[in-house]
């Protein structure tokens, strides 16, 4: 595999790993305001994230490449709002996509079609992240007043199923 590519995807599996501990303390912060179903939502995110990071790993594993994990940043603490709180997952999904769409790019650059057809998944997948976060955003914005639409998403978001 090309270093580059190899590289990237190194970076990649890190950046994952940091989105599911981004999750992982959003999720901390919703249980203390015990907005339990944001809270069930955001740790059912931390189990793809830390999935998708996973499949990074084994890729390159499967490819024979070596896997260099680093440290991961530690993430936000305190956020503004449930809304904003939302409004903060859909710019993180955006900026994910931007770097696997930089993944295909680099793998179209140094030609590894097999990189190329392996991160095609993950493209469908990011489609599928910031349409999830835009349909929660638009359910906060379409309730009837605020605490009362913060109850009911909350209790939507905890009917999301988890992993297995």
């Amino acid at each position: 595999m090309n270093k580059k590519l190899r590289d990237a995807l190194n970076d990649q599996i890190n950046k994952e790993f940091y989105s599911a501990y981004l999750y992982l303390s959003m999720a901390a912060y919703c249980d203390s305001m015990l907005f339990s179903g944001f809270a069930h939502w955001l740790k059912v995110q931390f189990h793809e994230e830390w999935a998708h990071g996973m499949k990074l790993y084994d890729f390159l594993v499967g490819r024979g490449e070596k896997v260099i994990l680093k440290a991961i940043d530690q993430p936000p603490i305190k956020f503004t709002s449930s809304l904003g709180l939302f409004e903060q997952v859909y710019r993180h999904e955006q900026k994910v996509t931007g770097m696997i769409k930089r993944l295909g790019v680099i793998s179209d650059e140094v030609g590894d079609s097999e990189a190329a057809v392996f991160l095609r998944w993950f493209v469908k997948e990011q489609v599928e992240e910031e349409e999830n976060a835009t349909r929660i955003i638009a359910g906060f914005k379409s309730g009837k007043s605020g605490s009362e639409s913060v109850a009911a998403m909350d209790r939507k978001l905890a009917r999301r199923k988890g992993p297995g």
